[in-house]
């Protein structure tokens, strides 16, 4: 397979490392092919895999390993499911796109809580420290549920729901989406400290 690796250049100074890993090699002859065979793509040699490397990652998460058998088979540690959410509840919280909103953090967030997955706090307290976004030594479940009151009320639900419009065939579900929908959603997070 042949590959090209461009090195993100960033605005901002961060721990985080970014590179983007673009195939030269028609992606049906990777791993792929089902995908691309199913979508009815004849070939595409512009999908762009974007590498983030954290090089001082906040702390107090837990890891899984998970067996993946395709294109062969291996284990892979990843955060498990209370830290990932963790780390997309900071995302929301503290993106800083100005006025720009990332509609999957909000389709993420519905589907964590619709999971019932409980959310390390813990994790979600480091990961806002270490991002300067949170001073105190700690941080409440109702805490955290205030910081999503006050975005859920100044963000506009119709960028989020524009922003997630392309990826979605099916709409519909999205009709309930509202600043009251998901003030009423987020009343069922579950915490870990």
């Amino acid at each position: 397979m042949s590959v090209s690796l461009r090195k993100k250049s960033k605005v901002h100074t961060t721990p985080i490392e970014s590179a983007f890993l673009k195939s030269e090699t028609l992606w049906k002859e990777i791993v792929l092919k089902d995908v691309v065979e199913q979508l009815g793509i004849k070939s595409n040699k512009d999908i762009k895999i974007k590498i983030e490397v954290d090089r001082n990652p906040p702390l107090h998460f837990q890891t899984e390993e998970k067996l993946l058998l395709r294109p062969f088979s291996f284990y892979v540690k990843c955060f498990d499911l209370p830290n990932l959410f963790a780390g997309k509840m900071h995302a929301l919280l503290f993106r800083k796109w100005k006025n720009r909103v990332k509609g999957r953090d909000w389709y993420d967030m519905e589907w964590y809580i619709r999971k019932g997955v409980s959310l390390n706090l813990e994790h979600f307290l480091r990961r806002a420290q270490d991002a300067g976004d949170w001073e105190k030594p700690t941080i409440s479940k109702e805490e955290l549920l205030d910081l999503l009151r006050d975005e859920i009320t100044t963000t506009a639900i119709e960028k989020v729901k524009a922003a997630m419009q392309p990826f979605i065939q099916d709409f519909t579900p999205m009709d309930i989406w509202s600043q009251q929908y998901f003030l009423d959603v987020i009343q069922l997070i579950k915490v870990e400290q």
